[in-house]
C-alpha cells in the first residue's frame, strides 16, 4: 500500500467538519513544487497559491501585476507536490471583476490547467455575480473580505479595515452574501479581532483570518513572511517562526568562501 493511499485528503467538507468540532484550520501559502511538498508533508490543512506571489516571487509592489497564466504556472507546480492539503488558487486582479463570464472562464482555466481544489476571489456584493457563476459550474469558491490587496488603490493604504461601523456592517452583510451564494470558506484580512470573532460566530462556513484575531476558525500566513525569508514586511499579525534570511545568506557566504579558498570541492567531492 503506497503512502499516498493512506493520506486522507483535506476537502471543503472536512473543513466544515473541523469548524463544527472547534478544530482550528491551518493555512499557508506556497508557490513552487519544493516548498509545497515540505508544507504538505508538515501537515498543513490548506495551501493557498496566493497572488502574494506578485510580491514575494516577482518583486512587484502590489498584487495587481500578476497574470492568470502566471498563477496557473504556480498553481500547477504546487498541485504536483501535494497529497493531503486542500489547494486554493487566487484569481488574479482583472480576471473576474465586473464580468461574470470572464470570471467563469478564468476559474475554469485554473481548475483545468492546475488541478487545484478551489479558487479564491476578493470582494463581496460587487463581485457576487462572478461568485455565483463560478459556483454554478461546480467550482468551490473561497471568499476574501477586509483588507483586499487587489483594491489597494481604492483603499490607498494597507491599514486595518472595518474599524468604523458602516464598513463593519458592510463586511458582515458581504460575508453573509458570500455564504448564501455558496462559498465554502472565507478569509478575513486585517480587521479588528472582535469583528473577526463576530463574523466567525454568525457564519456556518469556516472563517480563516490573517490579522483578524484568534476568534476565527483558522489562520493563514505568507510562507516567506513566517519563515523570515522576507524581512521588509512586519505587520503586527505576523509571527516569524524562523530567520531563514540569515541562515540562507550564511550558507551562501560559506559556499562563496569555500569556492574562493579552493576548499570546495574536496577530494571526496570529485570524480
Amino acid at each position: 500500500m503506497s503512502v499516498h493511499s493512506e493520506v486522507r485528503k483535506v476537502t471543503t467538507h472536512r473543513l466544515s467538519e473541523m469548524k463544527l468540532r472547534g478544530e482550528k484550520i491551518s493555512m499557508l501559502t506556497a508557490y513552487d513544487y519544493s516548498m509545497a511538498q515540505l508544507v504538505d508533508e508538515a501537515g498543513v490543512d490548506v495551501i493557498l497559491v496566493g497572488d502574494s506571489a506578485s510580491n514575494v516571487m516577482a518583486g512587484h509592489e502590489t498584487t495587481l501585476p500578476i497574470t492568470l497564466n502566471e498563477m496557473i504556472f504556480l498553481g500547477s507546480s504546487v498541485v504536483r507536490a501535494v497529497n493531503r492539503a486542500l489547494v486554493v488558487v487566487d484569481l488574479p486582479f482583472g480576471t473576474y471583476q465586473g464580468n461574470s463570464r470572464e470570471a467563469l472562464h478564468s476559474a475554469i482555466r485554473i481548475m483545468k490547467e492546475t488541478a487545484a481544489d478551489a479558487v479564491k476571489l476578493e470582494g463581496g456584493e460587487e463581485i457576487i455575480e462572478s461568485v455565483k457563476r463560478i459556483l454554478s459550474a461546480g467550482i468551490p469558491v473561497m471568499g476574501h473580505l477586509g483588507l483586499m490587496p487587489q483594491s489597494i488603490h481604492k483603499f490607498g493604504t494597507y491599514t486595518v479595515r472595518a474599524k468604523q461601523d458602516a464598513e463593519a456592517e458592510k463586511l458582515i452583510s458581504d460575508a453573509k452574501l458570500l455564504e448564501e451564494a455558496g462559498c465554502f470558506a472565507l478569509v478575513l484580512e486585517k480587521i479588528p479581532a472582535a469583528l473577526g470573532e463576530k463574523v466567525a460566530k454568525e457564519l456556518k462556513i469556516p472563517v480563516i483570518g490573517i490579522g483578524a484575531g484568534g476568534g476565527v476558525d483558522g489562520q493563514v500566513l505568507v510562507i516567506h513572511d513566517m519563515l523570515g525569508i522576507t524581512q521588509q514586511f512586519s505587520p503586527r499579525f505576523l509571527r516569524r517562526y524562523h530567520n531563514l534570511a540569515a541562515e540562507i545568506k550564511g550558507a551562501v557566504g560559506n559556499y562563496i568562501n569555500d569556492v574562493k579558498s579552493q576548499d570546495f570541492p574536496s577530494e571526496k567531492e570529485q570524480y
